[in-house]
């Protein structure tokens, strides 16, 4: 027993070392196991940035909590405002009247980063996109997140609009016992608009869907303000880690970065649903030294 434990404390004092380096260009970084909330590795984790498009995991936390109390059913048709359909950036060019389905605006969140269908749903959720902010706020309160203040629900940069690292996982930690936006998160290219002359190509924002194994989420964001952006969460034996990077100079740097980072955790971390107590001692003691 005493041979095992200081061989594991030996492993994980080499791989901190290492861990010095991880996702250097990131200016606020942390990941973190999503069954226990467990810090693996931070670095400025608590510093207001912007977020971007990650601002839309809590907008998407309200979507799936109105979809699982009975509020909003994923085959409701959605009519977009005029409000909707002029959000700029990222989007899935709704027309003022068009109708689209909540699954399909989903869709367009979760895999084109569309502003103009987050706030469809915002409105038909709350009436307006501020008061849905202020149910966005009202979350942020609940999960206890510190550094966290909602002025919209897209994440375009406006000002006293902000996040940081800590609370991005936090709020994706909550957002993946949702486990339905994962079937869209998940998604490299699907298609909204089927069988019209308006067929629309939807293609992940997150390219890492693609590239690298188990990744199943979560949000892209970029903005001038924020830079590159990204939480991504992955599941391999048995354990989802949680990965953010914030403002990242560009796509390429934040997806590297992102995959060393996971690497890390995936290589170093283990959980385990055993009985044992040496074992369970030694997760325990694991989970320790990391912090």
């Amino acid at each position: 027993m005493k041979k095992i434990l200081l061989f594991l404390l030996l492993f994980i004092s080499i791989n901190k070392v290492y861990a010095i380096d991880l996702a250097k260009n990131s200016k606020s970084t942390v990941l973190m196991e999503a069954s226990t909330g467990e810090i693996i590795y931070k670095n400025n984790e608590n510093e207001r940035l912007a977020p971007a498009s990650m601002t839309k995991m809590m907008s998407l936390i309200i979507i799936m909590e109105q979809i699982e109390k009975g509020y909003l059913k994923l085959d409701e048709k959605v009519k977009t405002s005029e409000n909707a359909a002029s959000m700029g950036g990222s989007q899935i060019y709704l027309e003022v009247g068009e109708e689209m389905s909540v699954d399909d605006l989903i869709k367009g969140i979760c895999m084109a980063s569309g502003n103009d269908a987050v706030v469809s749903l915002a409105e038909k959720i709350a009436g307006t996109e501020e008061q849905f902010v202020d149910m966005m706020n009202s979350k942020a309160r609940e999960l206890k997140l510190k550094n966290t203040n909602f002025k919209n629900s897209t994440g375009l940069d406006e000002e006293d609009h902000y996040s940081s690292a800590l609370d991005m996982a936090l709020i994706a930690k909550e957002l993946v016992r949702h486990q339905k936006v994962l079937d869209y998160s998940s998604n490299y290219e699907d298609y909204l608009r089927k069988n019209t002359n308006k067929k629309f190509w939807l293609v992940n924002t997150n390219k890492l869907i693609k590239t690298y194994d188990g990744m199943d989420g979560l949000k892209t964001g970029y903005t001038s303000k924020a830079g590159y952006c990204l939480t991504a969460t992955a599941k391999k034996n048995n354990m989802r880690l949680i990965g953010v990077v914030m403002n990242e100079s560009s796509s390429k740097i934040r997806n590297s970065e992102m995959s060393s980072l996971l690497d890390y955790g995936f290589n170093l971390y283990k959980v385990n649903n055993l009985v044992k107590k040496e074992v369970l001692f030694l997760n325990i003691v694991i989970l320790r030294v990391l912090k």
